[in-house]
């Protein structure tokens, strides 16, 4: 087995027991997110706490894990929105041409003029701070796919354009298929592919994204975890310096999106 080929495969298997470590949450660990051990605040690690507890008495591993399952299983469903809209929008620019694709293609670069991130902190902070931690997933999860496909559409529109001038298309259009058909029939399985790769490359900067604003407190709400505001534990260095073993939250997001880059097999190696 060769080097990358190798490296993938470590890839893989990391992703896999992290992703089975969020949903299998409830038998890794039997403590829940949200008890407090009030008699042992900021305890280093034993046998009853492995990572020790944070300022509140709260198992520092069990909050890990229910963090993993916030932050990585809602970061596909917003990869999935936003290439769904891209794939939508960039195969509607591409298949129709016209007014239709210079509205979507000037409408998508006057998004990527302003700074997602801005964005986002700008239409957080319209919500209530004190809204319930399940609105807030929701609502940072779903302000993350409608707002995160313009990076992507540009790729889907010139994949797209491309498909309309070849001849199995130019063929389809002469037997009288409709736009929408062209549409569902022959552009998006054609870009099925680059669909595919788009989705796996926004889970990262989805997952880097929550985790931003969650530890500007414009995230996932308390006491519902995720590795973002676990990571503003990170503030207290006292509590830092005592227990290192605070760092894990960061340590398992570096992993994380590490592994994701190399997930997708480059174009020089072989199938």
């Amino acid at each position: 087995m060769s080097g990358p080929r190798l490296l993938r495969v470590v890839c893989y298997s990391v992703l896999s027991a992290v992703f089975a470590a969020g949903l299998f949450a409830e038998v890794i660990t039997h403590y829940s997110y949200a008890s407090q051990f009030r008699e042992v605040p900021n305890a280093a690690p034993s046998a009853m706490h492995l990572l020790g507890t944070d300022s509140l008495g709260r198992d520092l591993f069990t909050r890990v894990v229910y963090g993993t399952r916030v932050s990585l299983l809602l970061a596909p469903a917003a990869a999935l929105l936003a290439t769904a809209i891209a794939g939508i929008l960039g195969g509607i620019a591409g298949l129709r041409g016209g007014w239709t694709e210079r509205t979507i293609l000037a409408f998508a670069d006057l998004s990527l003029a302003l700074p997602l991130l801005f964005v986002l902190v700008a239409l957080r902070a319209l919500l209530p701070l004190d809204v319930s931690p399940i609105l807030s997933v929701i609502a940072t999860f779903l302000t993350l796919g409608l707002l995160g496909w313009p990076s992507s559409l540009r790729v889907v529109w010139a994949a797209a354009r491309r498909l309309r001038e070849s001849d199995h298309f130019l063929f389809a259009t002469a037997l009288g298929y409709s736009k929408t058909r062209l549409l569902l029939r022959q552009v998006i399985p054609n870009l099925r592919p680059i669909l595919f790769a788009l989705f796996w490359i926004s889970i990262p900067l989805f997952v880097l994204t929550e985790a931003t604003l969650s530890m500007l407190g414009l995230g996932v709400m308390e006491p519902l975890p995720s590795w973002g505001n676990l990571l503003r534990g990170c503030e207290d260095f006292s509590a830092m310096a005592a227990n290192p073993w605070r760092l894990v939250p960061l340590f398992v997001l570096i992993v994380t999106v590490i592994c994701f880059q190399y997930i997708l097999p480059t174009s020089g190696e072989s199938a």
